[in-house]
């Protein structure tokens, strides 16, 4: 099984890197600038590829990369907060933070499967994108958090529409909400740990078949409302 993972070095990324290089799989790992700690993974069946979602590739560029021709499993976990504090308030967010956060969790995603796309048909492969329940505007109680929000709710529509455009190519998209995960990201407040989150995102992408295309499901397995 080929496992590409972008947004791999640390977190959730570097989680399901090791998930996935316990299940057997052969996994490429890209990171944006640093291998951080997946320059400490002893394992001939990881390699590593530097890949920053901020940029478009060519398809001259993918092939530097040493990717695999068939990808069975591509996943889309960089992402960033965007301002903390309470720069995401609504007398405090830019148009220039906006669209920051915007280009990294949800154009960036787009464009890598766009780059990829040809690899993951030619596998008849999944493709798992990360958003956030923070994206689902039935479950928004407390506002703010602008940036954040709307890019990780225009990521399920983005993981929509693949879905449908795909389908004939048999490729099969899913959105995916890790849950509140004890990570740098959340200053280590979370209510689960990493492998938690991973192996219960990992249940679900097997059993993608059994949701409809493009859902928004979290790492238990239960529908995001959205």
């Amino acid at each position: 099984m080929n496992v590409v993972i972008i947004g791999a070095n640390r977190g959730i990324g570097l989680g399901f890197v090791r998930h996935y290089l316990q299940q057997g799989g052969e996994v490429w790992a890209g990171f944006r600038q640093s291998p951080g700690a997946l320059d400490e993974i002893d394992d001939a069946r990881l390699h590593l590829f530097q890949w920053d979602v901020t940029r478009n590739y060519s398809a001259a560029d993918v092939q530097t990369k040493g990717l695999p021709d068939g990808i069975d499993l591509l996943i889309n976990n960089a992402g960033v907060y965007g301002p903390g504090g309470n720069g995401q308030e609504l007398t405090h967010i830019t148009a220039e933070d906006m669209m920051a956060v915007f280009a990294t969790d949800c154009v960036g995603p787009l464009m890598a499967v766009k780059a990829l796309k040809n690899r993951v048909i030619h596998a008849r492969g999944r493709i798992a994108n990360l958003s956030s329940k923070m994206g689902s505007s039935d479950d928004n109680s407390s506002g703010g958090a602008y940036a954040y929000r709307a890019a990780k709710a225009a990521l399920v529509i983005v993981s929509k529409s693949l879905a449908i455009d795909l389908a004939d190519d048999g490729v099969r998209v899913i959105t995916l909400h890790p849950g509140w995960v004890r990570t740098d990201m959340t200053h280590h407040t979370g209510l689960i740990d990493v492998d938690e989150s991973v192996s219960g995102m990992a249940r679900v992408i097997e059993h993608i078949d059994d949701y409809r295309p493009g859902a928004f499901v979290a790492f238990d397995g239960k529908i995001v409302p959205f």
